[in-house]
């Protein structure tokens, strides 16, 4: 057994110092244009539909629509429904969406707006829908946002009409676009008719047209959403993100669900891959037994240099867990392991992981931060950091590399367009970790030989 258990540290509760997350109506507006032709709308002020707008542009590097309800003062003491009503008649008049997805923000939520009654009295166009979710920032993450998004969609839209689709639900989590059209490609060589919900694909990595195009062709269509009722069952793919959601469609249309661990690394693939085996019946085809000997082929090879050294993973619990779960089948020891996210499910999970392969005394936390990331750190360092962009200024401090996975991703390009799940992210990632561990170390020996030489 490897016991990595750490030096005592005060512990922190009053507040988070650079957070390892950011606020819920990022995930909803997220969820939100994985819809086609929707427009998210921020149900506040200017300014949060702005900061949310610009974080997820600077992640994806595309502009990411929304609407918002402009609350000025009297907004804030007398409540936005007004605004609301306005905003939307407003929208449906210039922007012809089919329909509008409203989440609230902390002004909203604080005042006690509510947008379900509202809704409710709107004089909506025929042919069109506006639906809601309730996404307190001070609350939860982005995750909670994004789940609470996809809960408003299926409460407002989906049926059942008693008549099976013959369809599975795929729900692929907080993920990139490119991990959305991996996902696809692995359902259509196993054969399974699908819906992906929601589905950023076509959208948040939209091809230059020579055009604006408000509305690219991209996301799930209200009329899959309206048939997730009719799914003969739901392959939910990360279980801190996508628990709820599933419940809910079981709850209210009897829908069965089978909970995954994103298809990050090779068993959690496999069983993805099995589990789309079960519903088809179809056999693996050789092109991904291929892929998936190459991948065990490059993990040989490189063995050398991953084994034993320390890596520091952070970022949103599915993703984390995923990167955790991959970085142990390298035979790299994940020495800290944290999301910002308030799930302690990720606590229990990822510490089972660890333990089955044999490695304790790891730091495991949700709710955490970067700066207490960072402290650990100082009192024993790692050999790697796996994360978002933020985690930089720890690396800068340290002169510890950062091989950047998740979100946000901001001062990289191409990222969101390149898969982390599948056999074909594994390969992505271990081909960066390992290269850079080797740029590291060949950096190290020069510094060695430079000292011998003086």
């Amino acid at each position: 057994m490897l016991d990595l258990t750490p030096k005592t540290m005060t512990e922190r509760k009053a507040l988070r110092i650079n957070p390892c997350k950011t606020c819920q109506p990022v995930g909803a507006m997220y969820a939100a244009l994985g819809v086609h032709k929707c427009l998210p709308h921020s149900h506040g002020s200017q300014g949060c539909a702005s900061y949310h707008r610009t974080y997820l542009s600077r992640h994806f590097k595309e502009p990411a629509m929304a609407s918002t309800s402009s609350f000025t003062e009297g907004a804030s003491v007398f409540g936005g429904g007004g605004n609301l009503k306005t905003a939307v008649r407003n929208v449906f008049d210039i922007y012809n969406p089919d329909i509008i997805a409203v989440h609230t923000t902390c002004l909203s939520e604080t005042i006690g707006d509510d947008v379900g009654a509202c809704i409710a009295d709107m004089d909506i166009p025929e042919g069109k829908y506006v639906v809601h979710t309730n996404t307190p920032s001070y609350v939860g993450s982005h995750i909670n946002g994004f789940y609470n998004m996809m809960q408003g969609f299926i409460n407002y839209l989906t049926v059942s009409t008693g008549t099976p689709n013959g369809k599975t639900a795929i729900f692929p989590g907080f993920v990139n676009p490119g991990d959305m059209r991996e996902i696809k490609r692995l359902a259509g060589l196993m054969k399974v008719p699908f819906i992906l919900f929601p589905d950023t694909s076509g959208v948040m990595d939209a091809p230059m047209v020579g055009r604006f195009e408000m509305y690219p062709k991209g996301g799930t269509t209200i009329n899959e959403i309206r048939s997730l009722g009719d799914c003969t069952e739901v392959l939910a793919l990360g279980p801190m993100t996508n628990t709820e959601p599933a419940e809910l469609l079981k709850k209210k249309f009897k829908v069965p669900f089978t909970l995954l661990p994103l298809p990050i690394g090779i068993e959690a693939t496999d069983r993805f891959l099995m589990e789309l085996s079960r519903i088809s019946k179809a056999d693996v085809p050789y092109e991904l037994e291929e892929q998936r000997g190459q991948l065990v082929d490059i993990l040989l090879d490189s063995h050398q240099y991953t084994y034993q050294k320390t890596v520091a993973i952070y970022g949103d619990p599915d993703i984390v867990t995923g990167l955790t779960s991959l970085c142990l089948e390298m035979g790299m020891v994940p020495k800290y392991v944290i999301t910002g996210t308030p799930m302690e499910e990720f606590t229990k999970e990822v510490t089972a992981l660890l333990e089955r392969y044999g490695v304790t005394g790891a730091v495991v936390k949700a709710n955490s931060d970067l700066f207490e990331l960072h402290q650990l750190i100082k009192n024993e360092p790692v050999d790697l950091l796996l994360g978002g962009s933020y985690g930089k200024a720890i690396a800068k401090a340290e002169n510890i590399p950062l091989v950047r996975a998740g979100f946000p991703i901001l001062d990289r390009y191409v990222h969101s367009y390149l898969p982390l799940v599948g056999y074909t992210g594994m390969i992505r990632i271990v081909e960066r970790i390992t290269n850079t561990l080797m740029d590291r170390q060949d950096a190290t020996c020069a510094d060695e030989d430079l000292e011998t030489v003086m």
